[in-house]
């Protein structure tokens, strides 16, 4: 595909990254050199200075046989109207905005083809949201992705010492749960290792990452089996900005909540609109306010302030004197090591979390979901099956009769309203969503071949 990708900041450059690796044929547009200047030497991509609206420098970018134009510069305006000029004058055929204002966001109106042509809208805010909540409602993994409308989930859990799945086999652990269907998709070891896609008499170890798929029913009953569920009561966040006032908004029926806020203003315009959750104006890296706060009741403390200095300090603190799980919101990626030393329990990566809504709009063949996993690495993606056996690589066919890329795990089976988790004599049927477990990101194109129908396909 030709992209054209507006911004290079850290989700339009780790974005740019991770699609060049696809050979994709991509140009950067951004305003500062030094940006473009480094995209260049580092991946196989072509950069153009400039505004990204502006109609020149879309045409010196190459608009006007473009596939695809990825707008995610820092400003919303500049996104907006990128797209109605790429529609316009340059008749691109698809056009994704980041647009994080809400005062946008409430007006739907505003985005449909007849006022701004924008096939795909992304919210940043709300993408990190939506993932805050479902790890604070699954207090023990360190993800949880959603597929099929929820219908299915996958879970990353790490092996504790002595815990329930240290020191089981996969066929082990199959057999000690033989009452719920699941399925171990990965195990990411670290080191030389890495990831894992594991047979039958794989062994799980202490500090293993086990990615786990299975019905959203089964995985709450197995989260509790495994002892990985834990009651959360109190909530205490750290940043009263978009994230923090969403989350708290979305939170504040179900939890005792509590948000911290330094600037006056914010706090002021959080107390305003939170009916449920407590506001407190003060600096979160302060301890007497947080030892004040009982923090050693808090169950989760999100740190979630626009500071990646004062997120990781207000989380080392929290956790040392006794909030039971922490979670920080981190935009560098050189930070990331801080929760693999166990001081922060999860990291949350906003550009990470908005290049997976991103991604599985640029995927080939009918792709509806995209989660991107360990920095990038690796990926689960969510696909649909259309055509038959003469049409289809895939539909018509049992699992075995595939021909899977190596490195590629396919998990499960959502046909209708029902999750199957996938045996090799499954058969697939014509619109089936299939999820993978993609350990190589360059068996993608490989991948989405097999979705593509083809009219003459024998």
């Amino acid at each position: 595909m030709k992209l054209l990708i507006l911004g290079a900041g850290q989700v339009g450059s780790n974005l740019a990254a991770s699609l060049s690796r696809e050979r994709h044929d991509i140009t950067v547009v951004d305003i500062e050199p030094k940006r473009l200047q480094k995209l260049r030497e580092s991946y196989d991509l072509q950069t153009v200075l400039g505004v990204g609206s502006h109609p020149e420098i879309l045409e010196r970018a190459g608009a006007h046989d473009a596939d695809m134009i990825i707008a995610v510069t820092n400003c919303d305006e500049v996104n907006m109207l990128a797209c109605q000029v790429a529609y316009t004058t340059f008749h691109t055929p698809t056009k994704i905005a980041r647009v994080r204002n809400l005062a946008y966001l409430r007006h739907p109106e505003l985005f449909s083809q007849e006022a701004l042509p924008i096939d795909v809208i992304i919210s940043p805010e709300q993408l990190v949201t939506e993932h805050v909540a479902r790890i604070i409602q699954y207090p023990g993994a360190l993800q949880v992705l959603d597929f099929a409308d929820g219908k299915a989930q996958m879970i990353a859990i790490k092996v504790e010492p002595g815990s329930f799945l240290d020191g089981l086999s996969v066929h082990q652990l199959a057999d000690a749960l033989k009452d719920m269907e699941f399925r171990i998709l990965a195990v990411y070891r670290g080191g030389e290792s890495g990831v894992l896609l594991p047979g039958p008499d794989t062994r799980i170890r202490t500090g293993d990452i086990v990615f786990i798929l299975a019905s959203t029913p089964v995985i709450k009953n197995l989260m509790q089996t495994i002892g990985k569920t834990r009651r959360v009561r109190r909530l205490l966040l750290a940043g009263g900005g978009n994230i923090g006032l969403r989350l708290a908004a979305h939170l504040q029926s179900d939890y005792q909540t509590k948000l911290v806020e330094h600037s006056t203003e914010r706090a002021e315009t959080a107390s305003q609109l939170l009916s449920n959750t407590i506001v407190l104006e003060g600096d979160a890296t302060d301890e007497a306010l947080l030892q004040e706060e009982n923090i050693d009741r808090v169950d989760v403390f999100c740190a979630l302030t626009e500071s990646d200095a004062t997120n990781i300090i207000c989380s080392m603190l929290a956790k040392k004197l006794g909030a039971r799980r922490v979670l920080s919101l981190i935009n560098r990626a050189t930070y990331s090591t801080l929760v693999q030393s166990g001081v922060i329990d999860i990291l949350i990566s906003p550009q990470q979390i908005t290049i997976s809504g991103l991604l599985a709009q640029v995927r080939r063949g009918d792709v509806v979901a995209v989660h991107s996993l360990l920095h990038g690495s690796a990926e689960a993606m969510e696909a649909v099956v259309h055509g038959d056996r003469h049409s289809s690589k895939v539909a018509g066919r049992a699992v075995s009769e595939i021909g899977l890329p190596r490195n590629t795990a396919l998990g499960a089976v959502v046909r209708g309203g029902e999750v199957l988790i996938a045996h090799h004599d499954t058969v697939i049927e014509s619109e089936d969503h299939l999820i993978f477990f993609v350990a190589d990101k360059q068996r993608l194109p490989e991948l989405e071949r097999l979705f593509r129908v083809d009219v003459v396909f024998v």
